[in-house]
């Protein structure tokens, strides 16, 4: 293992809104930043600007160098993967044969991998072997997090020390990352309170009222726990800033895609975005994960019959309001 006390160097993969504001985080905590994008017109635009088009208003770093070069971004001693959770594995494909052995490998995607349902550092495991898995997850809106606003999000490893090593890499006054060896609880509450958001944003869209959209986060909540539970993940996450924190900001507030994607839904307006929506392509496999688990989750099943056309959204909302009595649990 690479010694993680050491990580001067942290490359970052994924030029979007969520990679540019990490790449910014990186440099205010000190280290050397490389930030990938795919296109040799989009590195150029960036370099010559300091501008990320997904962030209207925010200014990169002048120490940020720029590359699209993977075997360049490789020669980090640490990797942010910032990439949509379904386009991780060609991402990773791609760059592993520049990985050298050890390289800790942290994702930031919120998501499960729709056609194999892995998340996501099993899809690192799967496409680089030789890397140190990690994820960073947490309540956070890009825009926030580029300008310097406060951010405390949670960074899991296998390894305790090299987490909490990797979460001293990003550290600084603006940006706190806790650190954890829960990776699979850090995973489930990103990637199922996107699902969950949707949910709340279809209620928004609707109109359906502010006593409906308290009563919808707190059942969603409970769904999110009882996946994490039967996935081994620990309680302190689920309830933490990767779990509740999370969930608490996606399910109330449009600068969330998912939960603008579901306003769109509830309005009637087809949901246009669905592509930056990463719960659109989670629902699936989260409930199919769930039913392999014997989890009840009724509010994820709904939106994922709901975005798969399998269901009105009128017809979701009479099957919820209809289940039996229970005790509240």
């Amino acid at each position: 293992m690479r010694d993680g006390a050491m990580i001067n160097h942290v490359a970052v993969l994924g030029a979007g809104a969520w990679g540019s504001a990490l790449a910014n985080v990186a440099t205010r905590a000190g280290r050397r930043v490389t930030l990938w994008a795919r296109d040799a017109d989009a590195v150029a635009h960036l370099a010559a600007t300091r501008q990320s088009p997904r962030l209207p208003g925010a200014t990169l770093d002048d120490k940020i160098l720029f590359t699209a070069s993977l075997a360049e971004a490789a020669a980090a001693d640490a990797v942010l993967v910032v990439v949509p959770a379904q386009a991780m594995r060609a991402v990773l494909t791609a760059f592993a044969p520049h990985v050298r052995p050890g390289t800790p490998l942290i994702c930031c995607a919120k998501g499960i991998e729709s056609k194999t349902g892995l998340f996501m550092t099993e899809v690192i495991a799967d496409c680089v072997p030789s890397a140190h898995p990690a994820i960073l997850s947490g309540p956070s809106f890009a825009v926030d997090v580029a300008h310097g606003l406060p951010t405390a999000v949670t960074l899991a490893a296998a390894d305790e020390t090299l987490a909490s090593s990797l979460a001293g890499a990003l550290v600084s006054s603006a940006f706190r990352p806790y650190h954890s060896t829960d990776m699979r609880g850090v995973e489930i509450g990103g990637a199922a309170k996107n699902v969950l958001a949707i949910a709340a944003g279809i209620v928004a869209g609707r109109g359906l009222g502010a006593s409906a959209a308290a009563a919808l986060t707190t059942r969603g909540f409970t769904e999110l726990f009882r996946f994490g539970e039967a996935f081994g993940a620990r309680a302190q996450t689920l309830t933490g800033l990767a779990g509740l924190g999370d969930l608490i900001l996606t399910c109330s507030s449009p600068q969330s895609r998912n939960f603008a994607h579901g306003v769109m839904l509830g309005e009637g307006r087809g949901g246009e975005d669905k592509k930056l929506a990463e719960g659109v392509y989670t629902a699936a496999a989260l409930v199919r994960l769930a039913a392999a688990q014997h989890v009840d989750m009724p509010i994820a099943s709904a939106v994922a019959a709901v975005v798969a056309g399998d269901i009105t959204i009128e017809a979701a909302i009479e099957s919820l309001m209809a289940r039996p009595l229970r005790a509240e649990a």
